[in-house]
């Protein structure tokens, strides 16, 4: 967990990358994209639905859900969240988890995780996780658009 550009998608995708080349079966979602098949499923029209879009998120040996809280908290995204992350808990698979959110307010205005995704799936992630916070500077700022 940490503020934006520090560098934890990068990481996450390297320990993936990693794993792949030993030959673990892994998978990388950005938590809003996988919301957003989810709910794509539901349409009548879809080709596809909410089980066969799920099935490889259960059944990867390790996932990393990238921008984990970035949803707006509903009912329905903590119901979901929930279902993914209690199977995969159940399953004892390995799940890493980036967030822009962390547990202590650094302003007033901010948001906690907790905040974002409710006490019991955070209590659920302290117990299946490590906590690493990353600090620094947003490295998009210093390289992204500098005047030519």
């Amino acid at each position: 967990m940490g503020p934006c550009g520090v560098g934890k998608t990068h990481l996450a995708a390297a320990i993936i990358r990693g794993l792949i080349e030993k030959g673990v079966t892994c998978l990388f979602y950005e938590f809003g994209a996988l919301l957003k098949q989810i709910q794509e499923s539901y349409n009548t029209l879809a080709q596809t639905s909410e089980l066969k879009v799920l099935a490889p998120v259960y059944e990867a040996e390790v996932l990393v859900l990238d921008e984990l809280g970035a949803s707006k908290p509903t009912d329905w995204v903590r119901d979901t969240m929930m279902q993914i992350i209690n199977a995969r808990y159940n399953d004892r698979k390995l799940t890493v988890f980036t967030t822009n959110y962390t547990d202590e307010c650094r302003d007033q205005k901010d948001e906690t995780l907790e905040d974002r995704i409710g006490m019991r799936l955070r209590s659920r992630i302290y117990e299946m996780c490590r906590t690493v916070s990353i600090e620094g500077d947003d490295y998009r700022k210093r390289f992204g658009s500098e005047p030519s």
